[in-house]
């Protein structure tokens, strides 16, 4: 195995008694990332109950965009397989969308199932240029933007300019989906949008679909859910788990000099925050780089070393996948295992000498 102690090489050993050490001093310690399969999202939170740690995610911007939305106003929503198979009219808002493959699969092929069924696929953009049917730059903002539409959708804006002909695409369509990414759009826009759907849905079928977001943080909302019955952004230095967006932000808590060790959970590659090298740091990683944090360990990436359930963005589910290039890197699952057990033998050390 791969590790590093403050940029030196060293063995699995030594690397997990390093790591052990620096976050059994720490008095407020975070575990952030959260890019992994089931088996180590649930391992880390393992841990952090074992440590009084917070919680929080790689993409938490995008995933509290998404549920503050989804609390207020509630969501409708469609899949990638429905979307592919069904969907007459697409709306791509902002430029996230036009990075996803999904995109490119509604692009290059017509609906099959349904009333919709060979015909020909409309595709509108808002926010970007970009190759569509109709193109609407949208130069006051996403937000706005949808806003406008929406208020052609209502009939409270009439007109022939490209929002009015984008919105009456739109609600002449049989099956039409708005695609978005979350952490581009923000919570208000995507509060808009989902107004929008619900509005054109009393007229014909429309539902929104979120493409792209950032590590395995669809992942870790079920996971969180139903290990904790919350949202990730948990703490539990009271040793129950509890939900505070603010509180548990784990780059606010850094910058207010809150957090004196952090872990960083990246099996899953993802980019790492610059606030990680501010505090004494562990970084369990795919593709590991001496230099990521003062501890450093390189893992499997599920998937590829091992195999690992995680988030399938094709199906809209979490799925097992596969080794597809096994190799001898641990899981990060057992790396969190292992600190979690030393951690453990730690504590109990001191009662044991004091009894004798």
């Amino acid at each position: 195995m791969a590790a590093w102690v403050k940029g030196g090489a060293t063995d699995a050993g030594t690397a997990i008694e390093a790591a052990a050490s620096l976050l059994a001093k720490a008095r407020a310690p975070v575990i952030a990332g959260l890019s992994a399969d089931v088996a180590a999202i649930r391992a880390a939170y393992d841990l952090a109950g074992r440590i009084g740690a917070s919680i929080d995610t790689a993409g938490s911007a995008g995933t509290y965009a998404e549920l503050g939305s989804l609390s207020r106003v509630g969501a409708l929503t469609s899949t990638p397989a429905e979307a592919v198979g069904r969907a007459d009219v697409v709306l791509a808002v902002g430029a996230a969308p036009w990075q996803a493959p999904l995109l490119k699969r509604l692009i290059d092929a017509k609906p099959t199932r349904g009333r919709t069924a060979g015909s020909d696929r409309i595709v509108l953009a808002v926010g970007a240029n970009a190759t569509a049917s109709l193109s609407w730059p949208a130069d006051g903002g996403l937000t706005e933007a949808v806003g406008v539409l929406r208020a052609y959708a209502r009939g409270h804006l009439a007109g022939d300019d490209l929002p009015g002909q984008i919105a009456a695409r739109l609600a002449a369509g049989q099956y039409a989906v708005l695609l978005y990414d979350s952490a581009e759009l923000g919570e208000a826009g995507i509060e808009m949008l989902q107004g929008l759907a619900m509005e054109l849905s009393e007229t014909t079928r429309c539902f929104t679909l979120a493409v792209g977001g950032t590590g395995q943080d669809r992942a870790v909302v079920p996971v969180s859910a139903w290990l904790t019955g919350q949202a990730p952004r948990s703490g539990f230095g009271r040793r129950v788990p509890e939900h505070d967006p603010w509180r548990f932000d784990a780059a606010r808590q850094v910058a207010a000099g809150e957090v004196d060790a952090v872990l960083w959970l990246g099996a899953v590659q993802v980019a790492r925050p610059n606030w990680l090298t501010h505090v004494p740091s562990v970084a369990l990683i795919a593709d590991g780089e001496a230099q990521a944090a003062e501890v450093v360990i390189a893992v499997g990436q599920p998937g590829r070393d091992h195999g690992g359930v995680l988030w399938n963005e094709q199906r809209a589910a979490l799925t097992y996948w596969p080794a597809s290039v096994p190799s001898d890197l641990p899981s990060a699952a057992s790396v969190l295992g292992a600190l979690r057990e030393r951690l453990i033998r730690g504590q109990a050390a001191p009662r044991s000498e004091a009894a004798c």
